[in-house]
């Protein structure tokens, strides 16, 4: 056992858990609740609606280029040094927004901001699993995850408000906030990490070598795109075929991200239980759902059930993704890790783009359900060969002695 995981007390790890979650609460509330914003945005900037929209995808275009960038940059780094390097590059760049004076400012802003986006999971995920016990890995990266979820239920709603009382600019001053207690609470809570023994850029970027790496990452960026298929066009479900009231989408959101809570937290005792039989079976309920809930969005009380369901069962997916990615890349777990919210990203831009395809081509909104269960079912069919894969050449679950685990004080 490592001598950090033995001297830490159980009120000690769940403090540096929390410590970690909360910079997972401030990414998930800058990323989210500029889409509430974006009218208010682009009346102050003078700006158009798809300018607006570009404000958006500077964010997401920073999370896939910085998650391996970062990651590979700072593998020489002690691991609690990169994370509050990361914290401190995330809450500079929504600072930054906050004071930007144009459009073109706001930009880079946005685009700095994201950076640090993935591989800030990445390592906050290697850092949780190297503090807990082999057999609670997953649940410990699963409360890691936490903060994003519950981002989506508190942080988002909130900030949305506080930006309509105050301006826009004001969610970016909170997220900040919020980036700076983040960096009092690692640096309080989270036990130094020294550098693994032969760590370096080359050793980081070996990860990309490995099919198992490549074919966890397309599992997520399939699979998951049909959760976006459905998140991404669910206000105009709700009012154009439910019948809701716009008055009423608020609480939807906030009922998809209750479903999101509940099923991280699931999740993340599942994947404890068994990783790739966790993946075979969320992946095969995720199609069974979403074909449910295009049937179920015709009647205002099965509607909001398969809200929550739909929220719950796609985030049930999330740790055992993470925690596969730290089992085919011992060597590399930071690069890995940080990957999979690359690759969530891309999932989120490939579900609102078929969506949007099919509800253009005149399917109805309901048609993107059906999209996203198509894509869950090429989800569990590269996740079954991926585990297939496995038989030929075993990947060993990792023990105390692991990668994940080394190099702690």
């Amino acid at each position: 056992m490592s001598d950090a995981r033995r001297t830490l007390t159980p009120r000690q790890l769940n403090f540096a858990i929390i410590a970690l979650a909360m910079g997972g609460f401030g990414i998930g509330t800058t990323e989210f609740a500029i889409m509430g914003l974006l009218q208010e945005m682009v009346g102050d900037l003078d700006i158009s609606i798809p300018e607006g929209g570009h404000v958006i995808s500077a964010y997401a275009i920073g999370v896939v280029i910085g998650a391996p960038l970062l990651a590979a940059l700072g593998a020489r780094l002690p691991r609690k040094g990169m994370a509050l390097g990361l914290m401190v590059l995330f809450t500079v760049g929504n600072l930054s927004s906050y004071f930007a004076a144009d459009y073109g400012w706001l930009l880079f802003s946005r685009f700095m901001s994201g950076l640090p986006h993935g591989a800030y999971f990445g390592i906050a995920a290697v850092i949780a699993a190297s503090l807990s016990a082999p057999t609670r890995r997953a649940h410990a990266v699963a409360m890691v995850m936490l903060g994003l979820s519950i981002a989506n239920v508190i942080g988002v709603p909130f900030a949305t408000w506080l930006g309509q009382m105050f301006g826009w600019r004001t969610m970016f001053l909170l997220v900040g906030v919020i980036g700076v207690v983040t960096i009092w609470m690692i640096s309080r809570s989270v036990p130094h990490q020294q550098v693994l023994q032969n760590a370096s850029i080359r050793r980081e970027l070996g990860a990309l070598q490995r099919g198992q790496v490549w074919m966890t990452l397309l599992i997520g960026t399939v699979g998951f795109g049909g959760f976006f298929a459905v998140y991404s066009y669910i206000s105009p479900t709700m009012t154009e075929v439910t019948g809701l009231p716009e008055a009423t989408l608020p609480f939807v959101v906030a009922l998809y991200g209750l479903g999101m809570v509940t099923g991280n937290i699931i999740g993340g005792r599942l994947a404890d239980i068994s990783v790739m039989g966790t993946i075979y079976w969320v992946m095969g309920v995720i199609a069974a759902a979403l074909v449910a809930f295009s049937f179920a969005v015709q009647w205002a009380p099965t509607a909001l059930l398969f809200v929550f369901l739909v929220g719950a069962i796609g985030a049930m997916l999330i740790p055992s993704l993470q925690v596969r990615l730290l089992d085919v890349s011992p060597d590399a777990p930071s690069l890995a890790s940080s990957l999979n919210h690359a690759a969530l990203n891309i999932a989120n831009a490939l579900g609102a783009f078929l969506g949007g395809a099919v509800i253009a081509a005149g399917w109805g909104y309901t048609a993107p359900a059906l999209v996203g269960a198509v894509l869950a079912v090429i989800g569990l069919a590269v996740a079954l060969v991926s585990g297939r894969m496995d038989r030929g050449t075993r990947t060993p679950r990792p023990t105390e002695h692991s990668a994940v685990g080394q190099g702690l004080s």
